[in-house]
Protein backbone atom coordinates (compact mmCIF):
# COMPACT_ATOMS: atom_id res chain seq x y z
CA UNK A 1 0.00 0.00 0.00
CA UNK A 2 1.34 3.40 -0.96
CA UNK A 3 4.05 1.71 -3.15
CA UNK A 4 3.66 0.61 -6.77
CA UNK A 5 6.06 -2.05 -8.19
CA UNK A 6 6.63 -2.72 -11.89
CA UNK A 7 4.57 -5.45 -13.48
CA UNK A 8 7.57 -7.83 -13.73
CA UNK A 9 10.72 -7.49 -11.58
CA UNK A 10 13.53 -9.99 -11.27
CA UNK A 11 14.03 -10.83 -7.59
CA UNK A 12 17.42 -9.77 -6.33
CA UNK A 13 17.71 -12.84 -4.14
CA UNK A 14 16.66 -15.36 -6.77
CA UNK A 15 18.14 -16.74 -9.93
CA UNK A 16 17.86 -14.34 -12.93
CA UNK A 17 15.81 -16.98 -14.74
CA UNK A 18 13.01 -16.81 -12.13
CA UNK A 19 10.57 -13.91 -12.66
CA UNK A 20 8.16 -12.92 -9.90
CA UNK A 21 4.75 -11.38 -10.77
CA UNK A 22 3.83 -8.47 -8.53
CA UNK A 23 0.92 -6.99 -10.45
CA UNK A 24 -2.54 -7.57 -9.12
CA UNK A 25 -3.95 -7.36 -12.61
CA UNK A 26 -4.68 -10.62 -14.40
CA UNK A 27 -2.09 -11.43 -17.07
CA UNK A 28 -3.19 -11.37 -20.68
CA UNK A 29 -2.24 -14.08 -23.23
CA UNK A 30 0.53 -11.96 -24.77
CA UNK A 31 1.90 -11.25 -21.33
CA UNK A 32 2.06 -15.00 -20.47
CA UNK A 33 3.90 -15.76 -23.73
CA UNK A 34 6.44 -13.08 -22.92
CA UNK A 35 6.95 -14.57 -19.46
CA UNK A 36 7.40 -18.07 -20.86
CA UNK A 37 9.95 -16.88 -23.44
CA UNK A 38 11.85 -15.12 -20.66
CA UNK A 39 11.92 -18.24 -18.52
CA UNK A 40 13.18 -20.42 -21.37
CA UNK A 41 15.88 -17.96 -22.39
CA UNK A 42 16.98 -17.54 -18.77
CA UNK A 43 17.20 -21.30 -18.24
CA UNK A 44 19.22 -21.77 -21.41
CA UNK A 45 21.68 -19.12 -20.30
CA UNK A 46 22.01 -20.80 -16.87
CA UNK A 47 22.67 -24.24 -18.37
CA UNK A 48 25.31 -22.78 -20.71
CA UNK A 49 27.07 -21.10 -17.80
CA UNK A 50 27.01 -24.32 -15.72
CA UNK A 51 28.46 -26.36 -18.59
CA UNK A 52 31.25 -23.84 -19.10
CA UNK A 53 32.04 -23.87 -15.38
CA UNK A 54 32.07 -27.71 -15.27
CA UNK A 55 34.42 -27.82 -18.26
CA UNK A 56 36.81 -25.47 -16.49
CA UNK A 57 36.77 -27.46 -13.24
CA UNK A 58 36.82 -30.97 -14.78
CA UNK A 59 38.79 -30.84 -18.01
CA UNK A 60 38.98 -33.99 -20.12
CA UNK A 61 41.77 -36.34 -18.98
CA UNK A 62 44.78 -36.14 -21.26
CA UNK A 63 47.46 -38.91 -21.04
CA UNK A 64 50.71 -37.67 -19.53
CA UNK A 65 53.71 -38.63 -21.67
CA UNK A 66 55.97 -41.16 -19.95
CA UNK A 67 53.46 -42.04 -17.21
CA UNK A 68 52.04 -45.59 -17.13
CA UNK A 69 48.66 -45.74 -15.38
CA UNK A 70 48.13 -49.43 -16.04
CA UNK A 71 44.84 -50.49 -17.63
CA UNK A 72 42.73 -47.86 -15.80
CA UNK A 73 40.44 -50.69 -14.75
CA UNK A 74 38.50 -48.64 -12.21
CA UNK A 75 37.78 -45.99 -14.84
CA UNK A 76 36.60 -48.42 -17.49
CA UNK A 77 34.50 -50.56 -15.19
CA UNK A 78 33.08 -47.76 -13.05
CA UNK A 79 29.66 -47.73 -14.75
CA UNK A 80 29.36 -51.52 -14.93
CA UNK A 81 30.83 -52.75 -11.62
CA UNK A 82 30.90 -51.01 -8.24
CA UNK A 83 34.41 -50.13 -7.11
CA UNK A 84 33.91 -51.93 -3.77
CA UNK A 85 33.07 -55.19 -5.53
CA UNK A 86 36.01 -54.93 -7.93
CA UNK A 87 38.56 -54.09 -5.23
CA UNK A 88 37.38 -56.79 -2.80
CA UNK A 89 37.40 -59.38 -5.60
CA UNK A 90 40.94 -58.52 -6.68
CA UNK A 91 42.16 -58.55 -3.06
CA UNK A 92 40.68 -61.97 -2.40
CA UNK A 93 42.09 -63.40 -5.64
CA UNK A 94 45.53 -61.97 -4.90
CA UNK A 95 45.43 -63.35 -1.37
CA UNK A 96 44.45 -66.82 -2.60
CA UNK A 97 47.31 -66.83 -5.12
CA UNK A 98 49.73 -65.59 -2.45
CA UNK A 99 48.67 -68.26 0.05
CA UNK A 100 49.15 -70.94 -2.59
CA UNK A 101 52.68 -69.74 -3.37
CA UNK A 102 53.63 -69.51 0.30
CA UNK A 103 52.35 -73.04 0.98
CA UNK A 104 54.51 -74.35 -1.86
CA UNK A 105 57.50 -72.61 -0.32
CA UNK A 106 56.65 -73.18 3.35
CA UNK A 107 54.07 -75.83 4.39
CA UNK A 108 51.23 -74.67 6.65
CA UNK A 109 48.90 -76.18 9.21
CA UNK A 110 45.13 -75.49 9.28
CA UNK A 111 45.62 -72.28 11.27
CA UNK A 112 48.00 -70.76 8.72
CA UNK A 113 51.10 -71.42 10.85
CA UNK A 114 54.38 -72.47 9.23
CA UNK A 115 55.38 -76.10 9.80
CA UNK A 116 59.04 -76.74 9.02
CA UNK A 117 59.42 -79.96 7.01
CA UNK A 118 61.99 -82.51 8.09
CA UNK A 119 64.26 -83.98 5.43
CA UNK A 120 67.17 -84.77 7.71
CA UNK A 121 69.43 -87.73 7.16
CA UNK A 122 70.05 -89.41 10.48
CA UNK A 123 73.69 -89.38 11.49
CA UNK A 124 74.53 -92.95 12.52
CA UNK A 125 77.78 -92.72 14.38
CA UNK A 126 80.16 -90.21 15.91
CA UNK A 127 83.29 -88.41 14.81
CA UNK A 128 86.26 -90.56 15.62
CA UNK A 129 84.55 -93.95 15.58
CA UNK A 130 85.24 -96.73 13.08
CA UNK A 131 82.70 -95.45 10.55
CA UNK A 132 83.86 -91.82 10.70
CA UNK A 133 87.57 -91.76 11.59
CA UNK A 134 89.14 -88.53 12.79
CA UNK A 135 91.22 -87.80 9.70
CA UNK A 136 92.38 -84.42 8.51
CA UNK A 137 91.12 -83.59 4.99
CA UNK A 138 88.52 -86.37 4.91
CA UNK A 139 85.34 -84.31 5.36
CA UNK A 140 83.81 -81.65 3.16
CA UNK A 141 80.87 -79.36 3.94
CA UNK A 142 78.51 -77.64 1.50
CA UNK A 143 77.07 -74.39 2.88
CA UNK A 144 75.33 -71.22 1.70
CA UNK A 145 75.87 -67.68 2.93
CA UNK A 146 72.19 -66.76 3.31
CA UNK A 147 71.30 -69.86 5.37
CA UNK A 148 71.48 -69.53 9.18
CA UNK A 149 71.62 -73.33 9.60
CA UNK A 150 74.76 -73.38 7.44
CA UNK A 151 76.18 -70.46 9.37
CA UNK A 152 76.19 -72.36 12.67
CA UNK A 153 78.29 -75.11 11.00
CA UNK A 154 80.86 -72.59 9.77
CA UNK A 155 81.01 -71.08 13.25
CA UNK A 156 81.90 -74.37 14.93
CA UNK A 157 84.53 -75.05 12.24
CA UNK A 158 86.15 -71.70 13.05
CA UNK A 159 85.99 -72.07 16.84
CA UNK A 160 87.42 -75.60 16.75
CA UNK A 161 90.31 -74.50 14.51
CA UNK A 162 89.24 -76.99 11.84
CA UNK A 163 89.78 -74.41 9.08
CA UNK A 164 93.49 -74.23 9.87
CA UNK A 165 95.81 -75.92 7.42
CA UNK A 166 97.26 -79.31 8.19
CA UNK A 167 100.84 -80.38 7.53
CA UNK A 168 99.80 -81.28 3.98
CA UNK A 169 98.75 -77.68 3.32
CA UNK A 170 95.02 -78.46 3.12
CA UNK A 171 92.47 -77.44 5.75
CA UNK A 172 91.42 -80.08 8.27
CA UNK A 173 87.86 -79.71 6.94
CA UNK A 174 87.15 -78.21 3.54
CA UNK A 175 84.00 -76.33 2.59
CA UNK A 176 82.26 -74.80 -0.42
CA UNK A 177 80.01 -71.75 -0.20
CA UNK A 178 77.20 -72.10 -2.74
CA UNK A 179 75.03 -69.45 -4.35
CA UNK A 180 71.30 -69.18 -3.69
CA UNK A 181 69.65 -69.03 -7.13
CA UNK A 182 66.44 -71.04 -7.71
CA UNK A 183 66.34 -69.91 -11.35
CA UNK A 184 69.52 -71.89 -12.07
CA UNK A 185 69.04 -74.85 -9.72
CA UNK A 186 67.26 -77.91 -11.09
CA UNK A 187 65.83 -78.61 -7.65
CA UNK A 188 65.99 -76.49 -4.50
CA UNK A 189 67.99 -73.29 -4.75
CA UNK A 190 71.69 -74.02 -4.24
CA UNK A 191 74.06 -73.81 -7.20
CA UNK A 192 77.83 -73.58 -7.66
CA UNK A 193 79.31 -70.36 -8.98
CA UNK A 194 82.39 -69.81 -11.08
CA UNK A 195 84.33 -68.59 -8.03
CA UNK A 196 83.34 -71.59 -5.88
CA UNK A 197 82.94 -74.70 -8.07
CA UNK A 198 82.17 -78.09 -6.58
CA UNK A 199 85.59 -79.64 -5.76
CA UNK A 200 84.27 -83.16 -5.24
CA UNK A 201 81.98 -83.98 -8.18
CA UNK A 202 82.22 -80.91 -10.39
CA UNK A 203 78.45 -80.66 -9.98
CA UNK A 204 76.26 -77.88 -11.35
CA UNK A 205 74.02 -77.64 -8.29
CA UNK A 206 73.45 -79.30 -4.93
CA UNK A 207 70.84 -81.65 -6.38
CA UNK A 208 73.57 -83.22 -8.54
CA UNK A 209 75.71 -83.80 -5.44
CA UNK A 210 72.82 -85.64 -3.78
CA UNK A 211 72.07 -87.58 -6.95
CA UNK A 212 75.66 -88.70 -7.49
CA UNK A 213 76.05 -89.83 -3.89
CA UNK A 214 72.57 -91.41 -3.76
CA UNK A 215 71.51 -92.24 -7.35
CA UNK A 216 67.85 -91.49 -7.94
CA UNK A 217 67.62 -89.28 -4.85
CA UNK A 218 64.05 -87.96 -4.46
CA UNK A 219 64.19 -85.91 -1.24
CA UNK A 220 64.73 -82.23 -0.73
CA UNK A 221 68.24 -80.95 -1.50
CA UNK A 222 69.03 -79.00 1.66
CA UNK A 223 72.16 -77.46 3.11
CA UNK A 224 74.30 -77.75 5.14
CA UNK A 225 75.51 -81.07 3.82
CA UNK A 226 78.39 -83.04 5.33
CA UNK A 227 80.20 -85.33 2.89
CA UNK A 228 82.81 -88.05 3.37
CA UNK A 229 85.33 -87.66 0.57
CA UNK A 230 86.95 -91.05 1.17
CA UNK A 231 83.80 -93.17 0.96
CA UNK A 232 81.92 -90.78 -1.36
CA UNK A 233 78.92 -90.87 0.96
CA UNK A 234 76.61 -88.31 2.50
CA UNK A 235 77.09 -88.16 6.26
CA UNK A 236 74.31 -85.77 7.33
CA UNK A 237 72.25 -82.76 6.26
CA UNK A 238 71.03 -81.90 9.77
CA UNK A 239 72.82 -78.83 11.14
CA UNK A 240 72.68 -79.89 14.80
CA UNK A 241 74.21 -83.30 14.01
CA UNK A 242 76.94 -81.66 11.93
CA UNK A 243 77.64 -79.07 14.62
CA UNK A 244 78.08 -81.79 17.25
CA UNK A 245 80.08 -83.99 14.86
CA UNK A 246 82.67 -81.22 14.50
CA UNK A 247 82.62 -80.48 18.22
CA UNK A 248 83.68 -84.13 18.73
CA UNK A 249 86.20 -84.26 15.88
CA UNK A 250 89.80 -84.02 17.06
CA UNK A 251 92.74 -83.87 14.69
CA UNK A 252 96.28 -82.65 15.22
CA UNK A 253 96.42 -78.85 15.05
CA UNK A 254 92.82 -78.09 15.91
CA UNK A 255 91.78 -76.16 19.03
CA UNK A 256 91.00 -78.47 21.93
CA UNK A 257 87.85 -76.77 23.20
CA UNK A 258 84.46 -78.18 24.12
CA UNK A 259 81.29 -76.31 23.14
CA UNK A 260 79.03 -78.83 24.85
CA UNK A 261 80.49 -79.48 28.31
CA UNK A 262 78.81 -82.32 30.19
CA UNK A 263 78.02 -80.29 33.33
CA UNK A 264 75.88 -77.87 31.29
CA UNK A 265 74.30 -80.38 28.92
CA UNK A 266 70.85 -80.55 30.58
CA UNK A 267 70.47 -76.77 30.93
CA UNK A 268 71.82 -76.30 27.41
CA UNK A 269 69.27 -78.66 25.89
CA UNK A 270 66.38 -76.73 27.45
CA UNK A 271 67.73 -73.38 26.29
CA UNK A 272 68.57 -74.72 22.81
CA UNK A 273 65.01 -75.95 22.34
CA UNK A 274 63.57 -72.57 23.32
CA UNK A 275 65.97 -70.71 21.04
CA UNK A 276 65.18 -73.00 18.12
CA UNK A 277 61.39 -72.94 18.53
CA UNK A 278 60.86 -69.25 19.20
CA UNK A 279 63.89 -67.48 17.65
CA UNK A 280 65.69 -69.57 15.00
CA UNK A 281 62.42 -70.92 13.64
CA UNK A 282 60.34 -68.10 15.11
CA UNK A 283 61.44 -65.55 12.52
CA UNK A 284 60.47 -67.98 9.76
CA UNK A 285 57.15 -68.71 11.48
CA UNK A 286 56.49 -64.96 11.44
CA UNK A 287 57.45 -64.46 7.81
CA UNK A 288 55.67 -67.52 6.41
CA UNK A 289 52.45 -67.19 8.44
CA UNK A 290 49.36 -66.97 6.23
CA UNK A 291 46.95 -65.83 8.95
CA UNK A 292 47.01 -62.96 11.41
CA UNK A 293 46.55 -65.40 14.30
CA UNK A 294 49.60 -67.44 13.31
CA UNK A 295 51.74 -64.32 12.80
CA UNK A 296 50.71 -62.79 16.13
CA UNK A 297 51.50 -66.04 17.97
CA UNK A 298 54.95 -66.33 16.42
CA UNK A 299 55.75 -62.69 17.15
CA UNK A 300 54.67 -62.97 20.78
CA UNK A 301 56.87 -66.02 21.35
CA UNK A 302 59.82 -64.43 19.50
CA UNK A 303 59.89 -61.19 21.45
CA UNK A 304 59.15 -62.88 24.75
CA UNK A 305 62.31 -64.97 24.29
CA UNK A 306 64.39 -61.99 23.13
CA UNK A 307 63.33 -60.13 26.29
CA UNK A 308 64.37 -63.13 28.39
CA UNK A 309 67.72 -63.41 26.61
CA UNK A 310 68.33 -59.70 27.18
CA UNK A 311 67.67 -60.25 30.89
CA UNK A 312 69.89 -63.36 30.95
CA UNK A 313 72.81 -61.46 29.42
CA UNK A 314 72.49 -58.95 32.24
CA UNK A 315 73.59 -61.79 34.56
CA UNK A 316 76.08 -63.60 32.29
CA UNK A 317 78.69 -62.61 29.74
CA UNK A 318 77.46 -65.38 27.44
CA UNK A 319 74.22 -67.34 27.49
CA UNK A 320 75.28 -69.98 30.02
CA UNK A 321 77.95 -68.17 31.96
CA UNK A 322 81.36 -66.68 31.23
CA UNK A 323 82.18 -69.23 28.50
CA UNK A 324 80.85 -69.72 24.98
CA UNK A 325 78.77 -72.86 24.46
CA UNK A 326 76.73 -74.46 21.71
CA UNK A 327 73.79 -72.25 22.74
CA UNK A 328 75.70 -69.12 21.72
CA UNK A 329 76.58 -70.74 18.39
CA UNK A 330 72.92 -71.58 17.72
CA UNK A 331 71.67 -68.09 18.53
CA UNK A 332 74.30 -66.03 16.69
CA UNK A 333 73.19 -66.65 13.05
CA UNK A 334 69.65 -65.40 13.72
CA UNK A 335 70.73 -62.37 15.73
CA UNK A 336 73.35 -61.38 13.12
CA UNK A 337 70.69 -61.42 10.34
CA UNK A 338 67.83 -59.94 12.33
CA UNK A 339 68.00 -56.21 11.63
CA UNK A 340 69.27 -56.50 8.06
CA UNK A 341 67.05 -59.37 6.87
CA UNK A 342 64.27 -60.57 9.16
CA UNK A 343 62.96 -57.17 10.21
CA UNK A 344 61.99 -56.40 6.61
CA UNK A 345 61.45 -59.75 4.92
CA UNK A 346 59.73 -61.55 7.82
CA UNK A 347 57.91 -58.54 9.35
CA UNK A 348 59.86 -58.71 12.63
CA UNK A 349 59.61 -54.99 13.26
CA UNK A 350 58.38 -54.62 16.83
CA UNK A 351 61.95 -54.22 18.07
CA UNK A 352 65.34 -54.46 16.42
CA UNK A 353 68.34 -56.19 17.96
CA UNK A 354 69.93 -52.74 18.14
CA UNK A 355 67.10 -51.87 20.56
CA UNK A 356 68.47 -54.49 23.01
CA UNK A 357 71.72 -53.14 24.55
CA UNK A 358 72.92 -56.45 26.02
CA UNK A 359 72.09 -58.59 23.00
CA UNK A 360 73.85 -56.03 20.81
CA UNK A 361 76.93 -56.07 23.04
CA UNK A 362 76.94 -59.90 23.04
CA UNK A 363 76.66 -59.96 19.21
CA UNK A 364 79.61 -57.63 18.75
CA UNK A 365 81.76 -59.52 21.26
CA UNK A 366 81.04 -62.78 19.42
CA UNK A 367 81.91 -60.97 16.17
CA UNK A 368 85.43 -60.26 17.50
CA UNK A 369 86.34 -63.90 18.14
CA UNK A 370 89.47 -64.91 16.27
CA UNK A 371 91.47 -68.07 15.68
CA UNK A 372 95.06 -67.79 14.58
CA UNK A 373 95.73 -69.46 11.24
CA UNK A 374 92.07 -70.01 10.34
CA UNK A 375 90.97 -69.31 6.76
CA UNK A 376 87.80 -67.74 8.19
CA UNK A 377 87.11 -65.77 11.34
CA UNK A 378 83.71 -65.38 12.98
CA UNK A 379 83.27 -61.97 11.33
CA UNK A 380 83.88 -63.42 7.86
CA UNK A 381 81.45 -66.34 8.18
CA UNK A 382 78.59 -64.09 7.02
CA UNK A 383 78.22 -61.49 4.27
CA UNK A 384 75.29 -59.50 5.69
CA UNK A 385 74.64 -57.48 2.53
CA UNK A 386 74.63 -60.56 0.29
CA UNK A 387 72.19 -62.24 2.69
CA UNK A 388 69.84 -59.25 2.49
CA UNK A 389 69.92 -59.39 -1.31
CA UNK A 390 69.28 -63.13 -1.29
CA UNK A 391 66.22 -63.05 0.96
CA UNK A 392 64.64 -60.03 -0.74
CA UNK A 393 65.41 -61.23 -4.25
CA UNK A 394 64.61 -64.94 -4.00
CA UNK A 395 61.64 -65.23 -1.63
CA UNK A 396 59.22 -64.10 -4.33
CA UNK A 397 55.95 -64.68 -2.41
CA UNK A 398 57.19 -62.43 0.41
CA UNK A 399 58.60 -59.74 -1.85
CA UNK A 400 57.02 -60.03 -5.32
CA UNK A 401 58.51 -56.74 -6.49
CA UNK A 402 62.04 -58.10 -6.05
CA UNK A 403 63.15 -54.66 -4.86
CA UNK A 404 66.15 -54.92 -2.54
CA UNK A 405 65.98 -52.74 0.61
CA UNK A 406 68.75 -50.17 0.85
CA UNK A 407 69.70 -51.31 4.34
CA UNK A 408 70.61 -51.51 7.04
CA UNK A 409 73.96 -52.54 5.64
CA UNK A 410 76.78 -54.41 7.33
CA UNK A 411 78.51 -51.07 7.81
CA UNK A 412 75.37 -49.59 9.40
CA UNK A 413 75.23 -52.50 11.85
CA UNK A 414 78.99 -52.61 12.47
CA UNK A 415 79.11 -56.18 11.18
CA UNK A 416 81.93 -55.83 8.70
CA UNK A 417 84.96 -58.16 8.92
CA UNK A 418 86.69 -57.37 12.19
CA UNK A 419 90.16 -55.92 11.62
CA UNK A 420 91.48 -55.16 15.11
CA UNK A 421 93.02 -57.44 17.72
CA UNK A 422 90.33 -59.99 18.39
CA UNK A 423 89.13 -62.06 21.29
CA UNK A 424 91.07 -65.34 21.56
CA UNK A 425 88.73 -68.35 21.48
CA UNK A 426 90.72 -70.26 24.09
CA UNK A 427 90.09 -67.47 26.62
CA UNK A 428 86.30 -67.76 26.45
CA UNK A 429 85.65 -71.49 25.89
CA UNK A 430 85.84 -74.66 27.98
CA UNK A 431 88.89 -76.85 27.50
CA UNK A 432 88.17 -80.40 26.38
CA UNK A 433 88.39 -82.99 29.13
CA UNK A 434 91.35 -85.30 28.73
Amino acid sequence: VGHRQPACTPSASKSPSVIQIHSHRPATGSTMQTIRRGNIAGNQRLVSKQRARTTRLCPKAVPTPGVDKGFSILTWTGKLLPQSLLVSGVKESWRLAWQTLVKELAPQDKTGAYVRPSYAMELKGHAGDAKYPAESGRYHVYVGNACPWCHRVLLVLVLRGLLRRSSSGSPHVSFTIMEDDPTRARRGGWVFGADNPDPVWGAQDLWEVYDKAVPGFQGRCTAPLLFDRKTKTLVSNESVDILRFFNELHVSGCIDVDLQPAHLAAEMDVLNEQIYRTVNNGVYASGFATSQQAYDGAQHALYQTLDQLEERLGRHRFLLGDKITESDIRLLPTIARFDAVYAYTFKCTKHRISDYPRLSAWLHEMWQLQVEGSSLQVSTTLDVDAARRSYAGNLFPLNPSGIIPAGPTAADLNLLPFAGPGLAVQDVTFARSK
